[in-house]
C-alpha cells in the first residue's frame, strides 16, 4: 500500500500543477479565478459572477501561493487584482458555505477563516506594488483582498460597505486594522452602521487610493502591464494620470460631510449603551436614522465590533488577525451567526432573531470570553 502511495505522490504534485497552469491561461473561463501573467504584470481575475465573485475557500487557496510566487519572481513587477462580469469586484467571502460547515462542525468553518486572513496578511505585507481594481460592489471579503494593497482604485460603480453587524458578524478581514485608522470616528461609524459608500466617496473616506471612470480601466491597466519595470512611484504616476482625467462627480462634497461632526461626537463613546443613549439625546433626523440601523444589528455584534475597533486602533496589522479570528471563532460557536446567515440569506426574512436580543444583556464578561486566546489553535501569521 506504501508503495502505491509514494507512487501516487508525484502524480499528485503533477495534478496540481497542471491545474495551476490551467489556471494560468485565460481560456478557462469556468475557473473560479483566473491567474495569469502579461508583461511584468501578475493578474489576479475573480470569476464568478453569477454570485458576484463571491470568494470560496478554493479561491483562497489558489490566490495565495500565487501572491507568494509572483512577490519571489524577479520579472513580475506588480500583481493587478480584478473581477469579471460588471456589477462586482467582489461581494464577500462565501458567507453561506461558511454556515452550513459551522452547524455541523465541519473544519472549514476554522480553515475558511485562517486562510482568508492569512491572504489577506499577504496583501498587507507584499512586497511588489499590489493594485486592486475596485470596480462595482466591494464587500467584507472583498474590502480584504484590497484594502490592504498599495493601490486601491475606485470607479463611479464602486459600492463600499462592511455589513457584518446585520448578520451576527464582526467587520473582519483587517476591519479592525483600517477602520480606526478612517478620519475621526468614521470607520466606527462604518463599522457598526454598515453604511453604504458608493463612487468617488470611497476615495473621499480613504479606503480607494485613486478614483478612475470604469470605462477606463481596461487602458489603464493595458498601461500598467506596459510598464518596464517600475517602481511605486511609476505606478502613481500612471494612476494620478488617469485620476486627473476622471471627471465623474469631481464637484460632488463627501456624503457624510455634514454629518462628520455628529459622527466624531456619537461614535466616540465607550459603550455601545452610551453610543445609543447619546444618539437619542441628539434626536436629529441623522442620529434617528442611525438608531434605526443599529437596532437592526446583532447585540452582540455591535459589542464585539466596537471593543475590535478600539483595541484594533494601537495593534499591528498581524494582531489584528490574530484578534480577529479568535473573534470569527467566538461566532462559530454562538447564535447570531446562523440566525443572520438564516434571515438574510437563506428565508430571507430580514427578521433575524438574535440571542440575547439587547444590548444590556450581552456581558461584558461574554465579551472579554470571545477575546481570549485559542492556545494551539491561534492564527500564527
Amino acid at each position: 500500500m506504501a508503495q502505491i502511495l509514494s507512487r501516487l505522490k508525484p502524480f499528485n504534485r503533477l495534478q496540481v500543477i497542471l491545474q495551476h497552469l490551467k489556471m494560468s491561461k485565460h481560456t478557462d473561463s469556468t475557473a473560479e479565478v483566473l491567474l495569469e501573467k502579461k508583461g511584468g504584470a501578475g493578474i489576479i481575475t475573480l470569476n464568478r459572477p453569477k454570485v458576484l465573485n463571491a470568494l470560496s475557500f478554493s479561491m483562497i487557496q489558489q490566490i495565495y501561493p500565487q501572491i507568494k510566487t509572483w512577490e519571489q519572481d524577479p520579472e513580475t513587477f506588480l500583481i493587478i487584482i480584478k473581477g469579471t462580469g460588471g456589477k462586482a469586484f467582489c461581494a464577500g467571502g462565501d458567507i453561506r458555505a461558511i454556515a452550513d460547515a459551522g452547524k455541523v462542525g465541519d473544519r472549514l468553518a476554522q480553515d475558511f477563516f485562517r486562510e482568508e486572513y492569512i491572504l489577506n496578511n499577504a496583501t498587507g505585507t507584499c512586497k511588489k506594488p499590489y493594485v486592486a481594481l475596485i470596480d462595482g460592489i466591494t464587500m467584507g471579503g472583498g474590502v480584504g483582498l484590497s484594502v490592504h494593497g498599495h493601490f486601491r482604485v475606485a470607479t463611479e460603480k464602486t459600492l463600499f460597505a462592511m455589513p457584518e453587524t446585520s448578520i451576527g458578524l464582526f467587520p473582519d478581514v483587517g476591519g479592525g486594522y483600517f477602520l480606526p485608522r478612517l478620519s475621526g470616528k468614521l470607520g466606527y461609524y462604518l463599522g457598526l452602521t454598515g453604511f453604504r459608500l458608493r463612487g468617488r466617496d470611497v476615495l473621499k473616506a480613504g479606503i480607494a487610493t485613486h478614483f478612475v471612470e470604469s470605462e477606463k480601466l481596461p487602458a489603464l491597466e493595458k498601461d500598467l502591464i506596459a510598464l518596464k519595470s517600475p517602481s511605486m512611484e511609476n505606478i502613481a504616476d500612471l494612476l494620478n494620470s488617469y485620476q486627473v482625467k476622471s471627471k465623474v462627480d469631481q464637484e460632488k462634497e463627501f456624503v457624510l460631510a455634514e454629518h462628520m461632526e455628529k459622527i466624531n461626537s456619537l461614535f466616540s463613546a465607550n459603550s455601545m449603551e452610551e453610543i445609543v443613549q447619546k444618539l437619542k439625546q441628539d434626536g436629529s433626523p441623522f442620529a434617528i436614522k442611525q438608531l434605526e440601523a443599529i437596532n437592526k444589528m446583532s447585540p452582540t455584534s455591535l459589542k464585539m465590533t466596537l471593543r475590535q475597533l478600539r483595541e484594533g486602533a494601537s495593534m499591528s496589522l498581524q494582531d489584528v488577525f490574530t484578534m480577529e479570528y479568535r473573534l470569527s471563532q467566538a461566532c462559530m460557536r454562538g447564535h447570531d451567526f446562523y440566525e443572520g446567515v438564516r434571515a438574510v440569506l437563506i428565508d430571507k426574512d430580514q427578521s433575524p432573531r438574535w440571542k440575547p436580543a439587547a444590548l444590556e444583556e450581552v456581558s461584558d464578561e461574554f465579551v472579554d470570553n470571545c477575546f481570549k486566546p485559542l492556545g494551539s489553535n491561534d492564527l500564527k501569521l
